[in-house]
C-alpha cells in the first residue's frame, strides 16, 4: 500500500531519513568492532613484543610488567569505549524506530510496524559484539596475568 497522494513531502523524507539513520547505525557496530580488533591487535602485539625483547633491550623486568599491564589497561579502556558506542548505537537505533513506527502509524497503516522490544536483546547482533568485546578484554587480562606477567622476572 503506498503512501497516500496527499501525504506531505516533509513526511516522505522525513521517513527516507530514519530509514537512512537506522542503516547508519547498524553499519556503525561493525566500523566500531573493525577498530576494536585493530587497536586491539595492535596492543597486544605490542606487549608481546615487550614481553619478548625486554632483556634484550635491557628494560628492568618490572618496568616490562608494568608495561605489559599498561597494554593490558589500554585495551581494557578501548574495549569500554567500544562497549559505550554500540550501546549509544543501540539506544539511537531504538529512538528511530519508534519513530519510525509512529509515522508509518499516522500516514500508512496502524499496526504496519511493530516497535522493537528490549527483551529480544538476545536476538540482537549488538548483543554477541559485545560479549565479544567483554570475552576478548577478560581473556587478555586472565592471559597476561597467567602467563606473560610471571615469566617476566
Amino acid at each position: 500500500m503506498p503512501p497516500a497522494e496527499d501525504t506531505p513531502a516533509i513526511v516522505v523524507e522525513r521517513y527516507k531519513y530514519i530509514l537512512q539513520q537506522i542503516h547508519s547505525v547498524n553499519e556503525n557496530v561493525y566500523r566500531f568492532l573493525a577498530i576494536f580488533q585493530t587497536l586491539v591487535t595492535a596492543i597486544v602485539t605490542a606487549a608481546l613484543v615487550l614481553f619478548v625483547s625486554y632483556s634484550k633491550w635491557k628494560i628492568a623486568p618490572a618496568t616490562a610488567r608494568t608495561g605489559v599491564q599498561g597494554a593490558l589497561v589500554l585495551v581494557t579502556v578501548i574495549a569500554c569505549f567500544t562497549i559505550l558506542l554500540i550501546v549509544i548505537g543501540v539506544v539511537s537505533w531504538l529512538d528511530y524506530r519508534r519513530e519510525e513506527c509512529e509515522l508509518t502509524a499516522k500516514y500508512f497503516a496502524p499496526d504496519f510496524r511493530s516497535p522493537p522490544k528490549i527483551r529480544n536483546f538476545y536476538r540482537w547482533y549488538e548483543t554477541y559484539i559485545i560479549l565479544f568485546v567483554l570475552a576478548a578484554t577478560i581473556l587478555l587480562w586472565v592471559l597476561g596475568e597467567a602467563f606473560l606477567i610471571p615469566r617476566i622476572g
